[in-house]
């Protein structure tokens, strides 16, 4: 079942956020999973109307696989649940941010998070500021 707008496919997601949501031309919302209490980023998933009302109602992260063309929700094969503590939309509503509670790895690759195996810049630690306005 591939994922649409929501004026194609019904879902249960209150209608209220759903009309706030700004999704890309395949219906999706990019989520970012976050850890609740350290702060750390661990992946980027993509959520449809569907997917993100199964988040919010079952306190599990539940994504849309574009390679799979199908809901997944994460743990369920492997173990490593996020567990939800928070959901927030950021300011131009096309972003998602789903703060959890992180069990084992969040990559697919076994590693704790998807963004420290390929880091482009290090923290220089220069000190640079940014100029004053």
């Amino acid at each position: 079942m591939a994922p649409m707008s929501s004026t194609h496919r019904t879902s249960s997601l209150d209608p209220e956020i759903a009309a706030r949501l700004k999704r890309s031309a395949d219906g999706l919302v990019p989520a970012i999973a976050q850890q609740y209490d350290t702060g750390e980023v661990l992946m980027l998933g993509w959520m449809d109307d569907e997917a993100l009302h199964r988040t919010l109602t079952t306190g599990r992260c539940t994504y849309w696989s574009r390679s799979r063309r199908e809901y997944w929700v994460k743990g369920d094969t492997s173990g490593h649940v996020q567990w939800v503590r928070s959901v927030s939309l950021d300011c131009d509503a096309d972003t998602l941010l789903v703060k959890v509670d992180q069990v084992g790895a969040a990559c697919h690759t076994g590693a704790r998070t998807c963004f420290d195996a390929d880091v482009l810049l290090k923290d220089t630690g220069s000190g640079a500021t940014a100029p004053a306005q």
